[in-house]
């Protein structure tokens, strides 16, 4: 089974930036759906961004299109969550998450279809 390890977050000002990390180890073989998640007090966990590891085909939640990229590094097993002109709206405790297979449709954005997970990394924005 793989591991998770987020990193990353922080305080911001509205409109700032951060980059998560999330570094993978374990038993990995073959290719994997990845995903970033967030849940703020008292929400529901929220799928926030998707990639496959076969065809990278990349899915975003709507309140997060134009602001946040999710990419990775497959040499160093990371996965990286770009956030830019960051809300208040944004503050949330966000979880990496991973799920075996191929998937050429994309990856959902349903935390159901995730079996490993993080342990999470807080991100704050206030002024």
């Amino acid at each position: 089974q793989v591991q998770l390890v987020e990193s990353g977050g922080g305080s911001v000002q509205p409109g700032g930036s951060l980059r998560l990390s999330c570094a993978a180890s374990g038993y990995i073989s073959g290719y994997y759906c990845m995903g970033w998640f967030r849940q703020a007090p008292g929400k529901e966990r929220e799928g926030v961004a998707t990639i496959p590891t076969n065809t990278g085909r990349t899915s975003y939640a709507d309140s997060v299109k134009g602001r946040f990229n999710i990419s990775r590094d497959s040499a160093r097993k990371t996965l990286y969550l770009h956030m830019n002109s960051l809300q208040p709206e944004d503050t949330a405790m966000y979880y990496c998450a991973a799920d075996p297979g191929a998937r050429w449709g994309g990856c959902n954005l349903d935390t159901k279809a995730f079996s490993s997970w993080g342990q999470g990394t807080q991100v704050t924005v206030s002024s």
